[in-house]
């Protein structure tokens, strides 16, 4: 399917008429990438979203209501995601989980607070989006996940750790995740007394990065931090290798798919990445992650964080015994819910407290906990 045609795809076990939704069931949206070059970001969302729609439903559903999800696209785009958000708020949801990439979720906000509808998002990490929507005096913004500041410190400060008098190159993408990451990485290894030898940006998308690598071979670079996605950084990864260059290369939780190494191949050897502990070894997760193996499906990423917003707006929903954006935002931040990823319970801008984030290598194909 063309990025750009935008799609809604009503996903209930016993769907009704394309576009209809029973008024006895509760209308709510899953929206990401489900299609362009980030699809299969998308994909961990969607399999996240309907486990969680099902495991819920079949324990009575939600103010003894049937949950009704619907699925939107945004192919990771601004204009998109703001159409997709515009799309789910005319079919009355109640709640979004969503959307992945920031550049989505930020625009799309303001389009979820107008109409007084609950957004959790799984996967957006630039702090600009709870920041911003507090500033603003609005509730409806939250988290499952953690935030760039966060991440972006642990990745600073291993490099300036580990890099100490070499040279690092800090890459991004321009994209809100992108170089929101790679900022608060670059400003976390410059406090701890590392400086960048170089600071470039790619546009995404972009497929041939040889004269970026030349220029990074010029410079004799040691370890390249990457803020972007999985398909730019795979190519990059592969052509430094073609081209003789052997920098380490590091990137951020974008990298948690087998994405990056269908499109890396075996020059992703040794790559790492950030990203929270494994939530699939979460003891909570693992009736959950079961049934997802049994499908033939790997619950890697962000699939197990859009269930755990799922059960998020779920248990505050019940706690509140409404559907208003106003009540649920009350009942979340007063709350710890107990979801597949661990307690979580939020501060009062919406983001998750005391987020963790440790170091993943990739190994002959696979990516593993340091």
């Amino acid at each position: 399917m063309n990025r750009w045609v935008y799609s809604v795809v009503l996903a209930t076990a016993l769907a009704p008429a394309a576009g209809a939704v029973k008024a006895q069931d509760i209308p709510i949206a899953v929206v990401g990438p489900v299609t362009g070059s980030n699809a299969a970001l998308g994909e961990q969302m969607t399999h996240g979203a309907k486990m969680a729609v099902a495991d819920i439903n079949a324990k009575g559903g939600v103010l003894g209501k049937k949950l009704d999800l619907i699925i939107a696209d945004d192919a990771c785009d601004p204009k998109q995601a703001v159409a997709a958000a515009n799309e789910v708020v005319g079919k009355k949801v109640v709640f979004v989980a969503g959307h992945y990439c920031s550049s989505s979720s930020i625009p799309a906000s303001a389009v979820y607070n107008e109409a007084g509808v609950l957004q959790m998002t799984p996967a957006s990490t630039n702090p600009a989006l709870t920041d911003d929507a507090a500033k603003k005096g609005w509730n409806n913004v939250f988290r499952s996940c953690g935030r760039d500041d966060v991440q972006g410190g642990v990745a600073g400060k291993y490099l300036a750790d580990h890099f100490k008098g070499k040279r690092v190159a800090i890459i991004h993408d321009k994209t809100a995740y992108g170089k929101g990451i790679a900022d608060e990485t670059k400003k976390a290894m410059n406090a701890a007394g590392l400086n960048e030898a170089m600071y470039e940006a790619i546009t995404q998308g972009d497929k041939d990065f040889s004269a970026l690598i030349s220029k990074m071979k010029q410079a004799n670079i040691d370890a390249i931090y990457f803020g972007g996605y999985q398909t730019e950084a795979g190519l990059i990864v592969r052509q430094a290798h073609d081209q003789g260059l052997r920098a380490q290369f590091i990137g951020a939780d974008a990298l948690v798919t087998e994405e990056f190494w269908k499109i890396s191949g075996p020059a992703g050897e040794g790559t790492l990445m950030t990203f929270p502990p494994d939530p699939r070894n979460v003891p909570a997760a693992k009736a959950v992650v079961d049934k997802f193996m049994a499908e033939g499906y790997n619950p890697e990423g962000y699939t197990l964080y859009t269930y755990a917003a799922i059960q998020a707006f779920a248990a505050a929903a019940n706690k509140a015994k409404s559907l208003k954006v106003d009540d649920l935002s009350k009942a979340l931040k007063s709350m710890t819910v107990d979801t597949v990823i661990g307690p979580l319970s939020w501060d009062k801008k919406g983001d998750v407290t005391d987020p963790k984030y440790v170091f993943y290598v990739w190994k002959d194909g696979k990516y593993a906990q340091m």
